[in-house]
């Protein structure tokens, strides 16, 4: 499994030392130029030198640590970024040098003195300001050419973020194993939490789905078509919320099984992809008037009714059917009816 953000220890470590090796460099030559400049010659040139070099190593490893830090979480803010985003921050940042040079021509009538420190620190604001408003307003940035931010990065379909639900439906495996569905797989360590709080509950049924989740979880991440890649924080408030919100920032589709769900990210213009509509799609199509045989399992709730199930899961209500529950009947389809949670068929008994 893949895990945002990650850098591993050793290039870190390569970079310390690449700072450490500049800097004792630099005081190194500091140190002979400075016992050049003192005529200084042989053991107090060397002194020099030596301590030019040590104090460049102490300093080197300093300031290589904190430079460590600061670019690890530079490369982590970059890997949480949409490329769209990035690209909209480094157009406005482009565009706000552009307009630090015209404020700066103003600037140098001033004393040269004070001309230099203003329009450093004015190319600097606007430089900053122009990239947090390329960020912001990436959206409406790309529209004005004609450009939707989810064509960035990534190809329709390659990124899908997964929900609660789509995991303990328990289904996805199979269409991943189908092949409609795979690339990278985006789970928020949110929905991980959930899992294992439905996992720990003292509902034997509740706690059973929720094992089932993380097994089918544990699943993806061996599996080869798929990538699982494990963002945010656990304690991110609304799950829900910010679910479709990663699904928007990185032009996901977002794999849920819970209506009211599904059309909040539908209103935002996040696609939404329904594994129980997929295998409701692929149902063999049942018309009235067709032959057909179920295995009656129990009594419908209308006297006399008795309802047995396809293979596919489709309830089927037979009239007349009570008295054969247990049996394997013939019955002819009379009317088909599509609901919320699913297709129900009514048929009578056959001849």
């Amino acid at each position: 499994m893949k895990i945002e953000p990650g850098p591993s220890r050793p290039p870190q470590r390569t970079f310390v030392e690449i700072v450490r090796f500049v800097l004792v460099g630099l005081f190194t030559a500091g140190g002979w130029q400075l016992a050049e400049a003192g005529d200084l010659e042989g053991g107090p040139l060397l002194l020099a030198v030596v301590l030019g070099s040590l104090v460049g190593y102490v300093v080197g490893g300093v300031i290589g640590r904190r430079a460590e830090v600061a670019v690890s979480a530079l490369e982590q803010e970059f890997q949480r970024m949409p490329a769209s985003e990035l690209l909209a921050g480094v157009i406005g940042l482009i565009l706000g040098l552009l307009i630090a040079v015209l404020v700066s021509l103003l600037a140098f009538r001033l004393p040269l003195t004070v001309a230099y420190p203003t329009a450093a620190l004015v190319s600097v604001v606007l430089a900053y300001v122009g990239y947090r408003a390329g960020r912001t307003k990436r959206d409406e940035l790309f529209a004005l050419f004609g450009l939707r931010t989810r064509s960035f990065g990534v190809r329709a379909g390659e990124v899908n973020v997964l929900d609660t639900s789509a995991l303990i439906d328990g289904r996805i495996r199979e269409v991943v194993d189908a092949g409609f569905l795979g690339g990278t797989l985006m789970v928020h360590r949110g929905v991980l939490s959930e899992l294992r709080t439905i996992a720990d509950s003292g509902d034997p049924t509740r706690a059973a789905r929720g094992r089932r989740g993380l097994d089918i979880l544990r699943g993806l991440q061996r599996h080869p078509a798929a990538e699982v890649v494990l963002v945010g924080v656990e304690d991110a408030g609304d799950v829900d919320t910010a679910l479709v919100r990663l699904a928007r920032e990185r032009g996901a589709a977002l794999v849920t099984g819970d209506t009211n769900l599904a059309k909040v990210a539908e209103a935002l213009d996040v696609p939404t992809r329904s594994i129980a509509a997929l295998a409701e799609a692929l149902r063999t199509p049942v018309v009235p008037g067709e032959g057909l045989t179920v295995h009656l399992t129990k009594e419908g709730t209308e006297a006399g009714q008795g309802v047995g199930y396809l293979e596919d899961g489709t309830m089927v209500v037979v009239e007349r059917g009570a008295d054969l529950v247990g049996a394997d009947v013939h019955a002819v389809v009379t009317n088909v009816l599509q609901t919320t949670s699913g297709r129900m068929v009514f048929a009578r008994l056959g001849e």
